[in-house]
């Protein structure tokens, strides 16, 4: 194992400590010490939960110690996106209407983590209420990326991939609403995973869009996203989307990997006009990697991807007007009291509190959304995106009738400059052109580090889609590209990282 704790992965950390070889409380305090050294610059964390997860950790030591059978990842510390409530661990969802709010109970995924013995570091910084492509609508200040501290960690959960890319959690637990996994991941050279629709509970999920969120592994290697989806994936019977089966056999399959005889599917509307000369290049080398190892390319068509950014901006506005109605200033969080007014009534209260705690993202969607539900404009709207969204649904059966698995571009370009989209809103939306499809469709995808853009040295991501609840196959042929492009590279993408730090980084 790497003689640097948090330079290791998970499943090494895992096997450190099932041999003995560290503590859970040696591991999670270098990781805290990691966090303290670096996350002044990158600012990937909101909440440290330093003292819980030291607890946790000598919990995890003890019963070791004992001779009890603990769960494999036992000891191995996690970072959580601030979209998952966790008790007694504040839950903000990087806005002011919820700040300092401490949830009375763990999400299920939360609960799934607590139960497999890892330690919860803290919990990660993200756009307020998921609502961007940057992690520059958080209210508490962006996240930066650890490639370069001038630039976007990707969004809207950069906090996690950040997170991970800078050593300071071996793994974390990210959402993925239109690309907010994958998207993240290609731009810090991590690996992200959004796993089917329903494929992991959203109980306890602050709800962005309902029928488009999901829950899933941030790591550094195809395994350790594996490995995070076994434990957190499977029924729930508290959420009522939640798929009544097991997980997938996701880690026999990151394990074996193998793509002999498969077809792969290149799809034609996702890598033309606008994506950067960079990430083409990475991606066509990917491309030709996996038919070096006896996969199959074909071609395939999905027409109606070209509507799914229109469709998606008015799908997601219109459920998170409905979702965020439940922030009124009566039950819990930010309550503000109108100016000049002596006994307000509830609606004044609620739209004082309403306008001084969410950011100006979060009220362009919600005007959006109300206007696209209204009476009049529902079925002209809202009706037609749904329309649209079934075909791009059709879209996807067509070509995985003619391909095991779908290859793309995780994201039209690296990671830009701070700033640099913030008044163009239509030129931030775009960066999830290539991810929104698999929400849209509820299909499982997977983006991985393909390597460095000749044009900035920054990272650039594949993605990888599969049909519903064959998110197998994405660690398969995962597992197989990550080798190919490890050896390419010479080693694991960051560790051509700048080094955080030294000396002016």
């Amino acid at each position: 194992m790497n003689t640097d704790i948090t330079r290791a992965s998970a499943a090494e950390i895992a096997d450190a400590l099932g041999r003995k070889e560290i503590s859970a409380v040696e591991v999670t305090q270098a990781h805290l010490d990691r966090i303290a050294a670096v996350d002044g610059q990158v600012h990937a964390f909101l909440h440290v939960d330093a003292d819980g997860a030291l607890a946790s950790a000598r919990d995890i030591d003890e019963r070791r110690a004992a001779g009890e059978e603990l769960p494999v990842m036992a000891g191995v510390p996690i970072a959580v996106k601030d979209v998952m409530a966790t008790k007694g661990i504040p839950t903000t969802c990087g806005s002011r209407i919820l700040e300092g709010w401490v949830p009375p109970y763990d999400a299920t995924l939360v609960t799934r983590l607590r139960a497999a013995g890892m330690p919860i570091l803290g919990k990660t910084n993200m756009d307020e209420f998921a609502m961007g492509s940057s992690t520059e609508h958080s209210a508490y200040g962006p996240t930066r990326n650890p490639w370069d501290l001038e630039r976007i960690p990707g969004g809207s959960g950069g906090g996690s991939s950040a997170a991970v890319a800078a050593f300071e959690a071996p793994w974390a637990i990210g959402t993925d609403t239109g690309g907010s996994i994958r998207q993240p991941a290609a731009v810090t050279g991590t690996v992200g995973t959004k796993p089917t629709y329903g494929g992991v509970s959203r109980y306890g999920l602050v709800a962005l869009a309902s029928s488009l969120d999901q829950a899933g592994p941030c790591s550094r290697t195809v395994l350790d996203a594996a490995l995070l989806h076994s434990v957190i994936g499977g029924h729930d019977p508290l959420d009522s989307t939640s798929i009544n089966a097991p997980a997938p056999p996701v880690v026999e399959a990151a394990r074996r990997g193998d793509v002999k005889g498969m077809r792969i599917g290149v799809v034609k509307e996702l890598g033309g006009e606008g994506y950067q000369a960079g990430v083409r290049t990475r991606f066509e080398e990917s491309v030709q990697l996996l038919v070096d190892a006896g996969a199959e390319v074909v071609e395939v068509s999905c027409p109606s991807f070209d509507y799914a950014l229109a469709a998606y901006y008015l799908i997601l506005p219109s459920e998170a007007s409905s979702n965020l109605a439940k922030f009124d200033a009566m039950r819990y969080g930010l309550r503000v009291l109108p100016e000049g007014v002596d006994d307000p009534s509830a609606e004044q209260v609620m739209a004082a509190t309403r306008d001084a705690g969410f950011g100006d993202e979060v009220k362009r969607r919600i005007i959006l959304g109300t206007y696209a539900l209204s009476s009049g404009y529902y079925d002209a709207y809202y009706g037609q995106a749904q329309k649209v969204r079934t075909l791009i649904s059709r879209d996807f059966e067509a070509a995985f009738a003619k391909a095991d698995v779908l290859l793309s571009p995780t994201a039209p370009t690296t990671a830009f400059k701070l700033g640099e989209k913030l008044d163009d809103p239509m030129a931030m939306y775009l960066n999830d052109i290539a991810t929104i499809p698999a929400n849209l469709a509820g299909v499982p995808g997977m983006s991985l580090p393909s390597g460095l853009a000749e044009e900035d040295g920054l990272p650039t991501g594949v993605q990888i889609l599969a049909p519903a609840t064959e998110d197998a196959r994405l660690y398969g042929v995962g597992a197989v590209l990550e080798k190919l492009l490890t050896d390419r590279w010479g080693g694991h993408l960051l560790a051509q990282a700048p080094d955080l730090t030294a000396k002016g980084a």
